[in-house]
């Protein structure tokens, strides 16, 4: 793998009333592999604001973390089969959530990294939805569109 990627993020989430929710970004980033673990690290825009979140998204068999730093300040962990809680700073307060992980899927060949992530959300103690990841890194220069 390159050291500069295209990474496409996909987040589903499926609420209460069947109603589900998706998402999609396409940035550009900076790969690495290192002591094990794969590293990529990006910038995030938050709509309605200038400043930007530096985000590290650092994994390796059966577990994931997002850590974002900037406008708004999290430090996600996914681990297969268990419940991480952690404090989600952003520009409108702070929200406490949970990550009950499933499973943690990685797919690794010479072209790209595919990861897929299942979990349940809870924020404030309360569920919120199940939600499903999934991660698509590329080299920037394969000429093959995510």
């Amino acid at each position: 793998m390159t050291k500069e990627v295209l990474i496409s993020i996909k987040g589903l989430q499926f609420g209460e009333e069947d109603h589900e929710d998706e998402l999609e970004s396409i940035t550009t980033g900076t790969y690495y592999y290192k002591n094990g673990s794969h590293y990529v690290l990006y910038e995030e825009a938050t709509e309605g604001f200038d400043e930007t979140s530096r985000n590290r998204l650092k994994f390796r068999e059966h577990e994931m973390s997002l850590t974002k730093s900037g406008l708004v300040n999290v430090q996600m962990i996914f681990e297969e089969n268990r419940k991480n809680m952690s404090s989600y700073h952003t520009p409108y307060g702070d929200i406490m959530i949970g990550i009950d992980t499933r499973t943690v899927e990685i797919e690794e060949t010479q072209e790209q990294i595919n990861l897929k992530v299942d979990y349940a959300l809870e924020v404030n103690y309360q569920h919120f939805a199940d939600c499903k990841i999934d991660i698509c890194i590329r080299p920037k220069q394969s000429g093959v569109e995510l």
